[in-house]
């Protein structure tokens, strides 16, 4: 997989690709307006070195600028369409469920994916991108076989991939 993301084709359901447009359209409309209001009344108010409203909405601002950009990039990579519904190879928008290597009783079971891009709150089940450590380990693998990947830390984490079925939110 490659590590430059911003060339890889994401899909995307209808319902997901419409809510990050219309999030596109506000804050690249009616957001920056917003922005640019708040940094006028603040710097009305005197010496911009001290002033915390004005840093705090130029941050604001380029936060907002990141996330014009995250989206613009997202829907132009994206592939309007359905998750995976008859695969049992580990692709995005799929359910898998591992063990760790020495104890096939410690499983865990996530959506290999984006909350963003699905559409998913923070209230949801776990979720790796198919860039993480992880995901990118486990994609195209079928149930039975076994990987390792190396954790953040440095340390290699070997898993069996043990189910692979199509999300259902």
């Amino acid at each position: 997989m490659s590590e430059n993301t911003s060339t890889e084709t994401i899909w995307l359901t209808q319902d997901a690709y419409d809510k990050l447009a219309a999030e596109l359209d506000h804050l690249s409309g009616a957001g920056r307006a917003e922005i640019a209001a708040k940094i006028a009344a603040a710097r009305e108010e005197g010496d911009l070195r001290e002033n915390g409203g004005y840093h705090a909405a130029r941050e604001e601002q380029g936060q907002q600028e990141a996330r014009i950009r995250q989206l613009t990039d997202m829907l132009r990579r994206a592939k309007v369409g359905e998750a995976p519904t008859n695969s049992d190879e580990v692709a995005p928008g799929m359910q898998v469920t591992i063990a760790f290597f020495g104890d096939e009783s410690d499983t865990e079971t996530f959506l290999l994916g984006s909350r963003e891009v699905l559409g998913l709150d923070d209230s949801q089940d776990a979720v790796y991108s198919p860039q993480s450590p992880l995901g990118s380990a486990i994609l195209g693998k079928r149930p039975g076989d076994e990987v390792t990947y190396q954790a953040p830390n440095g340390k290699p984490i070997s898993v069996t991939v043990i189910k692979v079925e199509p999300y259902r939110s």
